[in-house]
């Protein structure tokens, strides 16, 4: 479809909207699977992105029996709408910050189960914040560790609460709270029989399941030399590993207290098997004004009372 010599001209709000279409279409995978992000139907779809390559002089992705693929110029041109949106998104952001009144966005990232726990004051944040910001728009979601530090360094998100277990040069940390976690097994799992001292002699040939992470050093020191099989990194899902009763894994205290409780799991040599886990509010180390983001850390700040030091 290229032609020598074609000149593109100035882009508007129309080409922008079909280069985002073009962009979920990619993320998505195709045609079919972008229609719930966008809310429209493949027809519309397939107007918009044929409109898009007339605009360009160019095609950009294959479609067919054989799939959805992108052709070498949908390749470089997925990267520069990547480009071009982060640029608008800086420039939204930095025109809101520089404006009297707090608008925007605050986006936040959060590992598992920290929003509910009381000692992340989640709930009362977003009050604090919502009634000194009432014009700021807040998204939440939820992911493991790495993709949040990912999210953060990469202008995808504002603020991240994570597990603490390293500490990287681009981002800042506010340290919240820490959990002590424990080796865990089930009710009917050969170590459940045993004593403490056995367990501790025994665990390591038993099929374990961890988060899938490079730890920092206290917990690389218990998972040396450890049967690890099977990778869960959300709670939920390493609990039910547990309780199946084929694993073991770690598991922070006050997390597996109610089913340590009931008698379905319990602490495997707890005295020798433990590790001490931190949680941290993390921001990107940067000069750009982000006056949502940086409301949001005065409000941490004021809340909570006892900002801990990390354990490690």
């Amino acid at each position: 479809m290229s032609v020598k010599n074609y000149s593109l001209g100035q882009v508007g709000d129309y080409e922008i909207k079909q280069l985002k279409v073009f962009k979920t279409v990619v993320d998505c995978g195709g045609f079919s699977a972008a229609e719930t992000s966008l809310n429209i139907g493949r027809s519309t779809i397939s107007l918009h992105i044929s409109n898009l390559e007339a605009r360009l002089n160019l095609v950009l992705c294959k479609r067919g029996r054989g799939g959805f693929s992108l052709t070498e110029e949908g390749v470089i041109i997925y990267e520069m709408t990547e480009n071009l949106l982060e640029s608008l998104d800086a420039f939204r952001t930095t025109v809101n910050n520089l404006n009297a009144s707090l608008t925007g966005k605050l986006r936040l990232a959060l590992s598992d189960k920290v929003s509910l726990d009381p000692r992340s004051h989640f709930p009362e944040l977003i009050q604090r914040f919502s009634l000194e910001a009432p014009e700021v728009s807040i998204t939440t979601n939820v992911s493991s560790m790495s993709n949040i530090e990912r999210m953060i360094l990469n202008d995808e998100a504002d603020i991240g609460f994570i597990p603490y277990h390293r500490k990287l040069d681009g981002l800042s940390y506010v340290q919240l709270y820490s959990d002590d976690c424990y080796l865990y097994c089930g009710k009917d799992h050969p170590l459940a029989t045993m004593s403490a001292e056995e367990q501790d002699e025994q665990v390591n040939k038993f099929p374990a399941t961890h988060a899938g992470l490079k730890p920092h050093e206290a917990i690389s020191e218990q998972i040396s030399g450890m049967n690890l099989t099977a990778i869960s990194y959300f709670y939920d899902s390493r609990l039910a590993l547990i309780l199946s009763g084929r694993y073991i894994g770690f598991l922070p205290e006050r997390y597996a207290e109610p089913y340590v409780e009931s008698g379905k799991i319990l602490a495997v040599a707890p005295e020798n098997r433990s590790y001490t886990l931190g949680v941290a509010v993390i921001c990107k180390k940067t000069t750009q004004p982000n006056k949502p983001r940086e409301l949001f850390l005065k409000v941490l700040h004021q809340t909570v009372e006892e900002l801990i030091s990390a354990p490690y």
